[in-house]
């Protein structure tokens, strides 16, 4: 949109204010205001470094009750986990969304609500809150009134979700349901890329390509690096010196995506014998939830699962153990023989994963396998940089296990696979680089605007810029 047309008599003013996923990876919440409307897109959770965390138990940045719709991109915590608080608060508008990310949403949402609510009983037994008493961030009452709120809509459908601000969610290959937005908001074509996918995704199709917009917004968490092109040499390499040394391989994972992905390589690296026939283990009940989702699409037929999957890429491999009860977990943190045991969080932030982890770094024969980006503060960054201590459940747990870091899993777009997929629409008049640290956010637009030449600015947090 020109500044003369921008100036027309009648046109009304709009503004984008970035209260997330500005200077850090975490907390995507982008805020649209017109005259007429307020609109969030992404209502996510600060993760990580502690003073981002804190943000998550401020005020609401916006009356809730004045929000006129959200728009959510995909199910992530980080870009969903924020709904329970604003229904709490009073926020009763509608969540524009995919339907497969409204069937992930409910289990991410529940099973977040279920371990704040644990936390919060674990910490007033052992005394180690800061919080008197210790409480939750959202219960399961919250989280059951924010999913009220979803309504699903068909990918590539133009949606008018208040009088001047339409969207249009189209698919972006990170997670089931995922989606960018492109959004008309008073006349002004904007694109949100939410997470964006890799084009080689072992399970996903490739992202839809953008169509020519005015502004866009979009992450940069690999802003300053690329995937290696094969990480299951690596992978093997690890696993296979660690039963050597007769341990067991613990492997954090996120429940949505990153847990049948990796299964689904670990199974073709057994049957072709690159790796011993070990049992591994899936230990997660939200990750084993999202599985039946992801088997469900692809019995549908849906256009986000790669066309050529077979069924049994999906499927319950013999070797593939579900551990869906507690006690089943519980004995998982003293395996009698070696194993592969995948659990979540992928960066231990919360869930099952932490117990093994206190039973097990402490032995040298086992190894931990971090197979996604770890954000600055959780335990899983920490291990990452080598940690020699790690604090779990207000006690520190001393590390002798081997950790490796194995980024070839990454349901992330790269930076040169941000800027390809970018380069397809034509001059925009500014992008807005977020969801990123400092460092990779300042890389991916100095490299935006020396490829292309395109003016992009790495918003700071709390920025508020106008639209028209």
């Amino acid at each position: 949109m020109t500044a003369a047309a921008s100036s027309r008599e009648g046109v009304p003013h709009a503004s984008l204010t970035f209260h997330g996923a500005a200077g850090t990876v975490t907390g995507s919440r982008f805020l649209l205001q017109t005259d007429r409307s307020r609109v969030l897109v992404d209502a996510g959770l600060f993760q990580g470094e502690r003073a981002w965390r804190r943000r998550n138990w401020e005020p609401p940045f916006v009356d809730p009750g004045s929000l006129d719709a959200a728009v959510l991109t995909h199910a992530h915590l980080d870009h969903s986990g924020y709904l329970p608080v604003l229904a709490a608060h009073g926020f009763t508008g509608p969540v524009w969304c995919t339907a497969r990310t409204a069937e992930l949403a409910e289990i991410v949402l529940l099973d977040a609500a279920h371990l704040q609510e644990q936390e919060a009983e674990r910490a007033l037994l052992h005394g180690y809150s800061k919080h008197d008493p210790p409480r939750p961030l959202f219960t399961t009452e919250d989280a059951t009134r924010a999913l009220r709120l979803l309504r699903p809509i068909a990918v590539e459908l133009l949606q008018r979700v208040t009088p001047d601000i339409d969207v249009r969610l189209r698919p972006a290959g990170h997670i089931l349901g995922s989606s960018f937005a492109e959004v008309d908001v008073a006349g002004c074509r904007m694109l949100f890329s939410g997470d964006l996918g890799r084009p080689g995704h072992p399970l996903l199709s490739p992202p839809a390509a953008p169509h020519d917009v005015d502004v866009a917004v979009v992450e940069s968490t690999y802003g300053d690096s690329l995937h290696p092109a094969q990480d299951e040499e690596h992978l093997a390499a690890v696993i296979n010196r660690t039963v050597r040394r007769g341990g067991s391989c613990l492997m954090p994972a996120f429940a949505v995506d990153r847990t049948p992905v990796i299964v689904h390589s670990l199974v073709r690296m057994q049957a072709a014998r690159r790796i011993p026939r070990l049992p591994i283990y899936v230990d997660s009940p939200m990750a084993l939830r999202a599985w039946e989702v992801y088997r469900s699409a692809l019995a549908d037929g849906d256009a986000d699962l790669r066309p050529d999957l077979k069924p049994d890429d999906l499927g319950w491999d013999e070797n593939v153990i579900r551990v869906p009860d507690a006690a089943g977990s519980e004995a998982l943190n003293e395996p009698d023989r070696p194993c592969i045991i995948v659990s979540a969080s992928g960066m231990a932030t919360g869930g099952r994963v932490l117990h093994h982890l206190r039973a097990q770094l402490p032995h040298e024969r086992n190894s931990v396998i971090l197979t996604g980006f770890q954000v600055p503060g959780t335990r899983g960054q920490a291990l990452a940089d080598g940690a020699q201590h790690l604090k779990i459940y207000g006690s520190y747990v001393p590390v002798h296990a081997e950790v490796v870091s194995v980024l070839g899993f990454s349901a992330h777009a790269d930076c040169a696979q941000l800027v390809t997929w970018l380069s397809r629409i034509s001059d925009p008049e500014v992008v807005y680089v977020v969801h990123g640290t400092e460092t990779s956010a300042a890389a991916l637009a100095k490299r935006l605007r020396k490829q292309l030449g395109w003016t992009t600015v790495a918003p700071r947090f709390g920025e508020r810029v106008r639209l028209v």
